[in-house]
């Protein structure tokens, strides 16, 4: 009797052994957070804003990111525009900046991962806030909307590892 109790603590152990390892390699392996640490150029296309001349707006940036955890942080720098005032492309010191801090969100099987930014940029004039919602796509692309402070904008955003050519 005293044998089979051991024998039944051994193999308990053995098995606990073995699911923790498992689950290591599920949660690394399989279920890993998609490497979003890098350079990222995005685009975002203005669909609702309360500033007429924002309407239908394009303005593209590149953003350097790095995660640690589950936890995002960056910076971005505003690269081009199109809107009703014309296209311009934005080098050196008239490029706007700014920081990003956010979240990663792990979905594991019934929906894509999720990143949600949050963007303060000092624009030329005054301080202003973007606040985005993402999808990780299986292309490696992030897909999803964004909300501004500036002219209460609201529309949709891509990011890219490439830079965009037109």
């Amino acid at each position: 009797m005293h044998t089979d109790l051991l024998w039944d603590i051994g193999a308990s152990i053995v098995s606990g052994v073995i699911l923790a390892i498992l689950f290591f390699v599920a949660k690394e392996k399989i279920f890993a957070l998609w490497n979003i640490t890098g350079r990222w150029y995005f685009e975002i296309t203005t669909d609702k804003t309360a500033y007429n001349p924002y309407q239908g707006m394009i303005l593209r940036y590149t953003a350097i990111l790095g995660r640690e955890g589950n936890s995002i942080a960056g910076t971005v720098e505003k690269i081009y525009e199109k809107s009703s005032t014309g296209e311009r492309a934005y080098t050196g010191e008239n490029r706007t900046r700014g920081i990003i801090e956010g979240y990663y969100e792990k979905r594991y099987v019934l929906s894509k991962d999720r990143i949600y930014l949050h963007v303060t940029e000092e624009g030329h004039g005054r301080e202003f806030t973007h606040f985005y919602t993402l999808t990780m796509e299986r292309d490696g692309l992030m897909m999803g909307t964004f909300v501004a402070t500036a002219g209460d904008q609201e529309g949709t955003a891509r990011w890219q590892r490439k830079p965009f050519s037109d």
